[in-house]
């Protein structure tokens, strides 16, 4: 009896089919287009007040009262390994709920601007080249190819979650 459950790599990017469709969001960190999957996307927020949290890594600029919930606030640029983002009045925090062994995650992503949601078939997807990458190839869930140029499709359960979080701190500590 065949399985209702998508291929491996389709479950990773939330898409059924080569045929079918998802939405993302799309946003700049510098000069590069990026998406999240728009299923992940709790809320989008203008950057405002953060209280920052000591002894915690460059990456995380701290935290943000979302309605009586604290939620840590990451800049993704710094993530990545770039220089931490340049608020500007296009910066914006994108909240997204990640998946987690605990449960579900609440967490903030710095961005400089906040582009589109755009419906990008699955078939225009390519998997994370090898090599070249600027980030790790693990945060990476495919490429979308999007009127002529590409846009990486973030893996958001592996970019913002808690144990990743936690060995990138400890490696920076440790250096």
């Amino acid at each position: 009896m065949p399985s209702s459950q998508p291929a491996s790599g389709d479950a990773k990017l939330g898409v059924a089919g080569e045929d079918e469709q998802q939405q993302y969001l799309t946003f700049s960190l510098g000069e590069e287009m990026f998406a999240i999957g728009i299923l992940a996307i709790r809320e989008i927020i203008g950057y405002g007040y953060l209280t920052t949290v000591p002894m915690t890594p460059p990456f995380i600029r701290g935290v943000i009262n979302l309605r009586g919930a604290v939620v840590p606030v990451v800049d993704l640029a710094a993530r990545f390994g770039r220089t931490s983002t340049e608020v500007s009045k296009r910066t914006s925090i994108v909240v997204v709920e990640t998946n987690t062994d605990q449960g579900h995650l609440v967490i903030g992503a710095v961005v400089d601007a906040v582009s589109e949601v755009l419906e990008i078939h699955a078939r225009d997807i390519e998997p994370p080249p090898l090599l070249g990458n600027h980030i790790r190839g693990d945060f990476i869930a495919g490429m979308g190819k999007v009127n002529g140029r590409f846009v990486v499709v973030l893996d958001v359960d592996r970019v913002l979650s808690p144990g990743e979080i936690a060995v990138s701190a400890w490696a920076e500590r440790a250096s």
